[in-house]
């Protein structure tokens, strides 16, 4: 090369670099958003969340997860076309933009590599299903209540997240709320003496099934995926009857479960004042409108309708051997001494999910236990099948929660579990 040559070339490199040099001393004028100032979350520290079956109830958790700053909801996922169009909507607004992205089929949002958690408010029928789904697919789960169909989807629940390491909250959310964690701390240490007596209110105490309803023009897939919709759920003709959840199975092929759809709240909640997470009565009888249990430890549970004060809805009530305390929805606490209900805290009433979704959201990121983990679910759960099997069969029963079968009970046992339509899978 001649000298002329490297001349030039020097001197074209000494340009560029004063170039180069001149546009990284221009100062870059990062949002605040993008680095977590001024309140905001940085994206990388963010939970990203996919939601599944947007309902009414749905889309009022959804709206709960939408309000937490370190959160950012990506997709939705429904079989209703006009569902899925609102929670895109709602989604969208929530962000500022069009980004959300829709799904029919719950497999292909769960396919999805960003997603860190869901949140499942399909009808019950869907609920263990898609939570075990969930789980083998790598993401957390925010399932609402009744979590299971049955004993057997209890046990299968339970032992999925614990072989995942996967978070799990049940949409139990009263165990987030002050008025009932006030009420079992008072049963759990002693104040009221030796626990003898919970009652819990199961919002009914039926069992029928939801049967075969005469067929109609089914609409399109678009508008309205009934395969998807049915899912495990055996097939029957379509009727717009049934796309109410409230007509549809919640347990064992039960419309309402019996006393699972309040009691997975009430009944979850004596579950806690018995210290009996981890098992459940041993002893379940019908009797005089009411349905009658006991624990191991002699505890006895009673689920009624009636008799309640006037707390407002999903009453408990605890009662030992020397004082009592009952509580419900609207945030008030009765006692049966004054003494009791010192130190209650403020009153918060409505039973709002926000702290329980905070909860689950805090536990996404230390990976540790919500206060309605999957073992917890399991149990209260198994709690109310046991009880709806007794009421089905109108006779007392008998249960061993070590082994997770009814004493020398054949027709009972049989009620444990149902077969799952093709191709589904727990």
């Amino acid at each position: 090369m001649s000298g002329e040559a490297r001349h030039l070339d020097r001197r074209r490199f000494l340009k560029t670099a004063a170039q180069t040099t001149a546009v990284l001393a221009i100062p870059h004028v990062i949002p605040g958003s993008a680095l977590g100032m001024d309140g905001a979350v940085a994206p990388s520290e963010r939970i990203i969340l996919g939601a599944i079956g947007i309902g009414g109830r749905g889309r009022y958790v959804l709206g709960c997860f939408l309000h937490e700053p370190d959160l950012r909801c990506v997709a939705v996922c429904d079989v209703r076309g006009s569902r899925r169009e609102g929670a895109r909507n709602m989604v969208n607004a929530r962000y500022g933009n069009s980004d959300c992205d829709t799904y029919i089929d719950l497999r292909e949002i769960l396919a999805r590599g960003d997603l860190d958690a869901v949140l499942i408010a399909t009808g019950p029928n869907w609920h263990a299903t898609a939570s075990i789904l969930a789980a083998k697919a790598g993401k957390d789960v925010y399932c609402e209540k009744p979590c299971t169909k049955n004993i057997a989807q209890s046990l299968a629940l339970a032992e999925t997240f614990r072989r995942t390491g996967r978070v799990f909250q049940g949409g139990m959310q009263r165990r987030s709320l002050p008025n009932f964690m006030f009420a079992i701390q008072l049963a759990q240490r002693g104040k009221l003496g030796e626990l003898q007596t919970l009652h819990a209110h199961p919002g009914g105490l039926g069992t029928s099934m939801s049967g075969w309803l005469p067929a109609e023009p089914e609409p399109p897939r678009e508008e309205v995926d009934w395969d998807l919709y049915l899912g495990p759920a055996a097939w029957r003709p379509y009727n717009k009857r049934l796309l109410d959840g409230f007509n549809f199975e919640k347990g064992g092929g039960m419309v309402g479960g019996g006393c699972l759809e309040w009691g997975s709240h009430c009944v979850d909640l004596c579950q806690w004042a018995n210290s009996a997470d981890d098992t459940a009565p041993v002893e379940y009888e019908p009797k005089d409108g009411q349905l009658h249990a006991r624990y191991a430890n002699g505890v006895r549970l009673v689920m009624r309708n009636d008799g309640w004060l006037p707390l407002g809805s999903c009453p408990v009530r605890f009662e030992g051997s020397t004082g009592w305390v009952e509580t419900a929805d609207n945030g008030d606490i009765e006692a049966s001494s004054a003494d009791l209900l010192r130190g209650r805290g403020a009153k918060i009433g409505g039973y709002p999910a926000d702290f329980h979704v905070r909860d689950f959201l805090d536990c996404v990121r230390t990976r540790g236990r919500t206060r309605a983990n999957a073992d917890v679910a399991c149990n209260s759960h198994i709690a109310c099948h046991a009880a709806n099997v007794a009421l089905f069969l109108n006779r007392k029963v008998r249960y061993d929660p070590v082994k997770h079968e009814f004493i020398g009970d054949e027709e009972a046992n049989r009620l444990r579990s149902e077969a799952l339509r093709e191709p589904w899978r727990l």
